[in-house]
């Protein structure tokens, strides 16, 4: 196994070195440890400006970056620990119906190693592990060719104060979770330490420690070719306003539900009865890009069983994590098939 520490805290260098290695690096399996400085972190397929409470990111000068794997939102500061495996897909579709196989292969090790350390780790949910029913990792995937990057953040001793007020939480995910606070559902992995001096440090070599106990290890060294093309993915990907916000076309129709596998949210336009732009939002966990699927659909008429048959082909867990066929078709048409009015 290749291990790789990042030095640095920028957000936008650390997820394009992750990008590029996911992309481009070994064949061999990859585990790199990595912190940023105050950033929220938006998964893929969300709306950025939907989810963080703007005023108070500006004026705390925090980050807001998007990653390449579906999930919500996160927020990373020096208290939280990153840790990224890349590695091949299991079997020839890759995972397992919604993916929840292969998750769990890497979450139920990372909670093995927390317990080590006198932790109550355990996996819960889509892709939590929690500590006395508080969360203090969240995690996600995608797929490249025949590499999975899964990655996940490890809460230490973040600040969350800040986390609850830069994040802007959706009022249907409240309700239907009856959550209080966004303080109230996470915790800081310090808390169930009984040791004060255990600094983040140690917790990154104890994490290694236990995740490569048996196994063959070396440092991974970067080319300066190949810091080259990190550091101008960082800037013309990472850096800029488009990647980071510049993803909500113009539409006539805007539906957004929440379903057990996450929430989902379609945005369309529609000319003379056929879709002429289609984009999926959510927090669903997704392991392939969603605008693939959107594709697929342009030009099609508004309705369901076209929707349908262009569809259902496709490997819908890999595009939309645990949403059905049928509540994908239900987001995108809404409470009726009639068509939207043309803009």
């Amino acid at each position: 196994m290749n291990i790789l520490r990042l030095p640095g805290h920028d957000p936008g260098l650390n997820l394009a070195t992750e990008e590029y290695i996911f992309r481009r690096g070994p064949e061999e399996d990859c585990l790199l440890l990595w912190r940023n400085h105050n950033t929220i972190v938006v998964g893929r397929h969300q709306n950025s400006s939907a989810e963080i409470n703007r005023a108070f990111v500006e004026e705390q000068d925090i980050r807001v970056v998007r990653r390449i794997t579906g999930g919500g939102a996160v927020y990373h500061d020096l208290g939280n620990l990153n840790f990224s495996f890349i590695t091949g897909i299991i079997g020839s579709a890759g995972v397992e119906e919604g993916g929840q196989t292969t998750l769990e292969r890497f979450t139920q090790p990372i909670a093995a190693a927390l317990r080590g350390l006198g932790l109550p780790a355990e996996t819960s949910g889509r892709n939590d592990i929690l500590a006395a029913g508080r969360k203090i990792s969240g995690n996600a995937q995608a797929l490249h060719q025949r590499r999975l990057l899964h990655h996940g953040t490890l809460l230490f001793d973040s600040d969350l104060s800040v986390l609850s007020r830069a994040l802007h939480v959706q009022e249907d995910k409240i309700v239907s979770k009856g959550i209080q606070s966004v303080r109230s559902r996470v915790a800081n992995i310090r808390e169930f330490l009984p040791d004060p001096d255990f600094s983040i440090e140690n917790l990154a070599e104890e994490i290694l420690a236990s995740l490569t106990r048996n196994r063959s290890v070396r440092e991974l060294r970067l080319s300066r070719q190949d810091l080259e093309a990190i550091r101008a993915l960082s800037e013309e990907k990472y850096a800029s306003w488009e990647w980071n916000f510049g993803r909500s076309p113009p539409c006539n129709f805007r539906n957004r539900r929440r379903y057990p596998g996450g929430s989902l949210e379609t945005l369309l336009e529609v000319r003379e009865g056929r879709l002429a732009a289609c984009s999926f939002f959510g927090d669903f966990l997704a392991l392939r890009p969603a605008e693939e699927a959107a594709e697929r659909l342009l030009g099609l008429r508004y309705d369901r069983q076209e929707l349908r048959e262009a569809l259902l082909p496709l490997p819908l867990h890999e595009y939309f994590g645990n949403i059905t066929l049928e509540e994908a078709l239900d987001c995108l048409l809404g409470a009726t098939e009639d068509p939207p009015t043309s803009a």
